[in-house]
């Protein structure tokens, strides 16, 4: 609603033909219908008088009754949340200044019941004296909360779009790239075969076909494996409770001869009591990932351990998986950690697919999760696992 929808010259003729301020200014029934109907608190400030009045319809924003909130700006500027201050009181006094026609401002003010609400808040002078200079100003107060509530959801709606599109574009990429390379090793091979003079020359080359053809297997299948997930990732059900000790010691069950076979003893501090709503399907893969990284690449040279541990917050849990294993280098592989096909200990472990982190941040992810990492080489790493708290 732009300011010029409320007319202030007829507000004025009717209501502050008075020079004093009182709830008299209100009484005519037509208009105080508008603006009850509107559900928009009107202000008036008489500059010379430095006297305020705020409608009982402002006041009935915050929660408050007419009687509850003094007529003085203080009353009213206190509230404003201290982050907004700076930019309330700068644009009102660009407007006293004559700097632009109109003020505006959105700012959030605090309620009678601690929350707080986005006002937008409209003004304009009215009075100036024979110098020009403003004695009177009047104008608006409009709750535009359930606006900013939409405008944040269509924010985080563009920035998930965004973030989907960028790792679409690196999937199909990864993709085309794979493919292209099994191809294109199929070709030469083949090429070659047609040129050998020699059976052990053919038999050779045949090897190769079967080493490529089992790569090409295994790529197909890991993508298969990555398209099922982020099929799934919009629909999949984060309304079953979990309860997280349970669900972690099973895993931690299933690794045990792995562990055993490492020497990495695997504490689960995670309270009995502790539950999530999620997908416990995904959750067991998390946590099946993360700790199986901990034993495959804990440090033969200590007494290695596995520690699973929760943070609460109000709104937030938190789950730390942190190891003294051999680490990761952060300084070369910082940007490349979450990425497909990335390993961080060399070419030569057979036992490294590189999909294992990409595969479990998307699972984090589709539980609407944060996951983070920190890791020194030669002391450990620490994965974290956000999520909000179901209300």
């Amino acid at each position: 609603m732009k300011f010029s929808d409320f007319n202030l010259t007829n507000y004025k003729s009717k209501f502050y033909e008075k020079n004093h301020l009182s709830n008299d200014n209100f009484e005519d029934q037509k208009y105080k219908t508008a603006v009850e109907i509107s559900n928009v608190g009107l202000w008036d400030w008489d500059i010379v008088s430095n006297k305020v009045f705020y409608s009982k319809e402002s006041k009935q924003l915050l929660g408050y009754k007419d009687s509850e909130l003094k007529n003085k700006s203080k009353a009213w500027d206190d509230k404003v949340h201290p982050d907004d201050r700076e930019s309330y009181f700068k644009d009102f006094k660009a407007h006293i200044n004559g700097d632009v026609e109109y003020y505006e401002n959105e700012y959030r003010i605090l309620c009678k019941d601690g929350t707080y609400k986005w006002i937008l808040d409209k003004g304009k002078v009215i009075e100036k004296n024979d110098q020009n200079k403003p004695t009177r100003i009047i104008g608006t107060h409009t709750d535009i909360s359930h606006l900013k509530k939409n405008q944040d959801q269509q924010n985080k709606n563009l920035q998930l779009i965004t973030s989907q599109n960028k790792r679409l574009y690196s999937f199909t990429h990864i993709v085309s790239h794979n493919l292209k390379t099994h191809i294109g090793n199929f070709k030469n091979i083949l090429e070659f075969y047609d040129d050998a003079e020699t059976d052990t020359e053919k038999e050779d080359l045949i090897r190769h076909l079967k080493s490529i053809s089992e790569s090409l297997t295994n790529t197909i299948v890991d993508l298969d494996d990555i398209i099922t997930i982020k099929s799934k990732a919009q629909v999949s059900q984060i309304n079953e409770r979990v309860y997280l000790h349970n669900c972690c010691s099973k895993i931690i069950e299933s690794l045990s001869i792995e562990s055993e076979e490492k020497g990495v003893t695997i504490h689960n501090a995670l309270r009995k009591d502790e539950v999530i709503l999620s997908n416990k399907s995904y959750l067991d893969s998390i946590f099946y990932n993360l700790i199986s990284n901990g034993i495959k690449y804990s440090d033969p040279n200590k007494k290695s351990q596995i520690i699973i541990q929760s943070v609460h917050t109000k709104d937030t849990i938190k789950i730390l998986i942190s190891d003294n294993g051999i680490g990761i280098d952060m300084e070369k592989f910082k940007d490349h950690i979450f990425e497909m096909y990335q390993t961080f200990h060399g070419t030569n472990r057979q036992d490294s697919r590189g999909i294992g982190l990409y595969i479990t941040k998307t699972q984090v992810e589709a539980l609407q999760g944060v996951i983070q990492i920190e890791s020194k080489l030669n002391e450990g790493t620490a994965f974290s696992l956000t999520f909000q708290k179901q209300k």
